[in-house]
């Protein structure tokens, strides 16, 4: 089976008026990010293989301020 178009993809998601960004994050990919409830899509296109998906869920939790200082905290350790 051929490769998924980015072009039919994006077709799509226009069709059924779902949010989506164009990022290019990787030297030779173009990325959808789709943006749906309780979840969020990487969908990476290559001219060469297969797409690569990467999928993120919610488990709905909404978080006050003081996640926003836990997270900075983790970035300082990345760092």
């Amino acid at each position: 089976m051929a490769n998924p178009s980015i072009h039919d993809f994006i077709r799509e998601l226009d069709g059924t008026r779902t949010h989506y960004r164009l990022l290019s994050v990787r030297e030779g990919a173009v990325m959808v990010e789709v943006a749906v409830p309780g979840e969020r899509w990487e969908v990476e296109f290559f001219d060469d293989r297969e797409p690569e998906i990467e999928v993120f869920r919610s488990d709905g939790t909404i978080f006050g301020t003081e996640k926003l200082e836990e997270l900075r905290k983790s970035m300082a350790e990345i760092d």
